[in-house]
């Protein structure tokens, strides 16, 4: 298998693969391959050996059905782009290791790639879009590849050693790497300080990867050009509304 990373602030992955190489993604997201590439979609993927655990890897925000990859007669290729402006990770899962990924950042892994749920904790309606915090454990053995949103900034925790962070920004860590909630100190800080009322702490020792942008984040900045559709592009200048909303349109509407 071979492997490049084209581009910057939106990413493609290409893979080319020999006969009898098999890429794992959720269906529907590659951007395009080779006419020779085959597709077995199923729920018998990603360390899935029953419904059951195909249900919980839908919970954990991927999907109940997955699309194996694979060229005939011959090699192949495929790529999948970025969703959002950011970075596209490769990530090397040892024989009984895992990542904790955020729920959107599985983007595809070779055959040995396990995803079920890794942390969820309900946190109340209107809070991280109603959804609670989920977290996607991935483990292996496999080659796998991450989408984190903007820029990445790594740390890498000595044991005993904690950051707080907003949970939207947790983009991935080590499976050595203690994760919690916590609620933020001081009441007016929670109520009035515009930061929310839970933070994600977490405590080494381990590598922690955090991503600069959330989708929650993004839509926020692109809102006040897509309200009302054509009326709010012209209220807010012609031409940077109308572009705003077809960026809306291309990066969101392929969910």
């Amino acid at each position: 298998m071979q492997t490049k990373i084209d581009g910057t602030t939106l990413p493609v992955l290409q893979i080319g693969l020999e006969a009898g190489e098999v890429i794992v993604a959720e269906p529907g997201e590659f951007s395009w391959m080779s006419d020779n590439m085959m597709l077995r979609t199923s729920t018998q993927a990603a360390g899935a050996r029953s419904i059951f655990g195909a249900i919980g890897r839908m919970l954990s925000g991927g999907g109940l059905f997955m699309t194996e990859y694979s060229p005939g007669g011959g090699p192949g290729f495929i790529a999948f782009a970025a969703k959002v402006p950011g970075t596209i990770l490769p990530v090397e899962v040892a024989p009984g290791r895992s990542y904790m990924v955020h729920r959107h950042g599985f983007l595809c892994a070779t055959q040995g790639a396990q995803l079920a749920i890794g942390f969820q904790r309900s946190l109340g309606a209107g809070i991280f879009g109603g959804d609670g915090f989920i977290m996607q454990r991935l483990s292996g053995p496999c080659s796998a590849f991450v989408e984190l949103g903007g820029e990445s900034v790594v740390y890498d925790l000595p044991a005993g050693a904690s950051i707080k962070v907003h949970p939207g920004h947790v983009g991935m860590f080590e499976d050595t790497v203690g994760f919690d909630i916590v609620m933020m100190r001081g009441i007016r800080n929670a109520l009035f300080g515009g930061d929310g009322l839970f933070m994600a702490r977490l405590t080494g020792p381990g590598k922690v990867w955090l991503q600069s942008l959330t989708i929650p984040g993004f839509a926020h900045a692109l809102a006040p050009y897509i309200k009302g559709g054509e009326t709010s592009a012209a209220m807010t200048g012609g031409v940077a509304g109308a572009v705003g909303t077809q960026l809306f349109n291309d990066i969101f509407g392929r969910s």
